[in-house]
């Protein structure tokens, strides 16, 4: 039987399968079964823990980081980041007895991250810098549309500022967008609305998974676009820029620091942990 846990940050919530030698099969099928909210566990994604020496996409890392989160999105593709996954990594490893309160390194396909656990119990992750690749996006939702600003977190991003964030609809369905050729494997879309000053609230459609209670990356990526907007930008001020960023979850903290890093600070918490049925797992394997 298959050892697993369960974890959320802000309420984006996670399926957790340890695996340092990286000896499992977890094919797509399988992680969407998992994932499945109603027939399986249930999870926005999966955080396979695996040791960067022992996964091919993560040896290049190993001097630096001594574990490597392989995440996947719920519907079991492959994804390159995920900010809330990082500090529920984070938090398992801790857990585990891997590592204590302090910096560690999380290798991913994004990069390496630095994490640090606080004694008060929130983790702040190193979220590298964030791209703003230069043209002009728009998303819709039904009869309406919005400029959307570019923006990648090692995965892509499109934050779109509105009026009310009901106009964002179901976001169960991924939100059209062009030019197609901005996001060829797809985008992450954000509608933000302003709460007060450095202050703002998102909803977000996540590829591969829907409307999600909470994304790290996105948030990070919402609070770089509305420094923009509102003409911050800490490499030329030479002054840190931090927005507090509602989502539907909780309340995510971002801080732009005016050499470009971008770090995150938000709560991550295990919340069970239990073995999954052979039997079950044979016919998702299958």
């Amino acid at each position: 039987m298959l050892p697993f846990l369960k974890g959320h940050g802000t309420e984006n919530d996670f399926v957790i399968v340890p695996d340092p030698e990286n000896a499992l099969d977890l094919p797509p099928a399988a992680v969407a079964a998992l994932c499945d909210r109603r027939a399986g566990i249930g999870g926005d994604g999966l955080l396979h823990v695996v040791r960067s020496e022992a996964h091919p996409e993560a040896r290049s890392m190993a001097a630096e980081a001594e574990w490597f989160m392989d995440y996947r999105n719920g519907d079991g593709s492959v994804a390159e980041m995920c900010g809330n996954g990082v500090r529920v990594f984070a938090r398992y490893l801790q857990r585990a007895g891997h590592v204590g309160e302090g910096d560690i390194a999380v290798a991913t396909r994004g990069g390496v991250k630095t994490v640090h656990i606080a004694k008060d119990g929130d983790i702040t992750v190193g979220m590298g810098r964030a791209l703003l690749p230069d043209g002009d996006v728009t998303v819709r939702v039904g009869e309406r549309s919005w400029p959307a600003r570019n923006v990648n977190m090692g995965n892509p991003h499109a934050v779109a500022f509105v009026d009310d964030l009901a106009h964002a609809g179901d976001l169960f369905t991924p939100p059209p967008f062009t030019p197609a050729a901005a996001y060829p494997d797809g985008v992450n879309v954000e509608f933000v609305v302003d709460r007060g000053p450095r202050h703002v609230a998102l909803r977000v459609h996540e590829r591969g998974s829907g409307e999600t209670r909470s994304c790290g990356t996105g948030a990070c990526a919402v609070a770089v676009a509305t420094a923009r907007r509102d003409g911050a930008d800490p490499a030329v001020t030479g002054t840190p820029a931090t927005y507090t960023v509602d989502v539907p979850g909780g309340t995510l903290v971002i801080t732009e620091r005016p050499d470009g890093e971008i770090e995150m600070t938000g709560p991550a918490v295990i919340v069970a942990e239990g073995v999954i049925e052979s039997e079950w797992l044979e016919n998702a394997l299958r």
